[in-house]
């Protein structure tokens, strides 16, 4: 049998789990992980699994990847009927649902007491906790950023990143070229609501100009408001006023990014190991900018990994091991260093190296100002928001009236997903 779990420290290390294998050789026990395929996750995944193996020579992880639009289903489908992973990544607007559909089971308070989570870890992770248990826990946190093209920025004569809402909308139009009939050939600024812009306008846009996005713990919409227009109008003009993107161009924001064909982009820390590896991209980044009177916001999104309900006997006692193991700092700092997501402990990310980096700094900073939306349905919430923009600017609605119709359909979902 595996060693029975004794140890109740949250951050185990690996040289304590390398005591632990020291006892008598045990039999082997493999375990599945399943999370979908990023390759510098993938990267980061592997690290951990062999710094684990190598701890825990009686247990071996199978890693399995999946396609974002196909990882979901797949994970639904394989753990009722007993197949699938041990240990799964899951986004943390899904846990409602995987606690509902009985895929996943908590965590042990003895290995994991909510005391020292909500001690050490960023406080949006409390969202993972239910009846006194937590059910996931992320090795890494997210929050956007502002991301610029040191080469456009210097041809332009630009010194640096804009700090404001204004500057950025002024440093754009220096940034914007067209051809001979017009068409856009490089944006100052990316844009596009099925990217990172929804919650860009949510959680951040709604906030600066002096709204809120949800009352009553994200139960009830509250973007249809002056403020919540003030946010749209601005989001729209920049491309129907002044001229500065295109949300069809290149197709993807980060796509015209990568490419060197826009001069700012709004996106998530996990993107950094993919523009790391882009040859011939000289890129900075910094905080987002600060709304009309100084505000600063930003949203926090995070995966987690959690033990499955499939789970049982040497594979669950080999299962908490490795999720003691990869939410551990240890596990978190290698994370941050492979992909660029942000350590989910705030003794982590908060040391001077982390806090100050040039990089990864930006997006840790941004933590201490950002909010995590609670999602009944975020593909569907997304949903809402691009047509929102679709009716303005295919149909040629009024703003005001199009943010209403998007209240309403968005509190419609809201109250059918709390049975209200």
């Amino acid at each position: 049998m595996i060693r029975n779990l004794r140890h109740a420290a949250l951050g185990a290390t690996l040289s304590t789990a390398a005591m632990i294998a020291a006892a008598p050789a045990q039999a082997q026990v493999t375990i599945e992980y399943w999370q979908y395929f990023f390759e510098a996750r993938v990267t980061a995944m592997e690290q951990l699994i062999e710094n684990f193996e190598a701890a825990n020579p009686d247990i071996t992880v199978n890693m399995t990847t999946f396609p974002y639009a196909d990882y979901r289903t797949r994970t639904a489908v394989a753990i009722p009927a007993g197949e699938g992973p041990d240990v799964v990544q899951l986004f943390y607007g899904w846990l409602n649902d995987y606690i509902e559909a009985e895929l996943i089971q908590p965590l042990p308070v003895e290995a994991f007491p909510p005391d020292e989570i909500n001690a050490e870890f960023f406080p949006m992770v409390q969202a993972m906790e239910r009846d006194g248990q937590y059910y996931a826990l992320p090795t890494a946190v997210r929050s956007l950023a502002l991301f610029y093209n040191n080469r456009l920025f210097e041809a332009a004569g630009i010194d640096g990143p804009p700090e404001t809402l204004d500057e950025m909308v002024e440093i754009a139009a220096a940034l914007t070229e067209r051809d001979g009939a017009g068409n856009i050939t490089q944006v100052g600024l990316t844009s596009g609501m099925t990217a990172q812009d929804h919650h860009w306008w949510r959680e951040v846009l709604v906030r600066q100009f002096g709204g809120e996005p949800y009352t009553d713990g994200y139960r009830n919409v509250a973007y249809d408001s002056e403020a919540g227009l003030a946010a749209l109008n601005f989001y729209h003009g920049l491309s129907a006023e002044h001229g500065v993107t295109d949300a069809g161009f290149m197709d993807e924001p980060q796509a015209a990014f990568r490419a060197g064909r826009a001069g700012m982009h709004i996106d998530g820390s996990f993107r950094i190991g993919a523009l790391e590896g882009t040859r011939g991209l000289d890129w900075g980044v910094t905080e987002l900018p600060a709304g009309p009177d100084g505000t600063r916001s930003n949203y926090s999104s995070y995966w987690v990994n959690a033990i499955t309900s499939r789970a049982e006997g040497e594979e669950y006692d080999a299962a908490v091991l490795f999720m003691d193991y990869i939410t551990s700092p240890e596990a978190m700092q290698i994370w941050l260093d492979t992909v660029g997501e942000l350590p989910a402990r705030q003794s982590v990310g908060m040391t001077d190296e982390n806090a100050e980096h040039p990089v990864y700094g930006p997006f840790i900073r941004g933590l201490e100002y950002a909010n995590t939306t609670i999602f009944a349905d975020e593909s569907a919430q997304r949903q809402i928001l691009v047509e929102m923009l679709e009716r303005i600017n295919l149909q040629g609605q009024d703003p005001a009236e199009s943010l209403a119709q998007a209240a309403a359909a968005e509190q419609d979902l809201l109250d059918a997903y709390y049975g209200e």
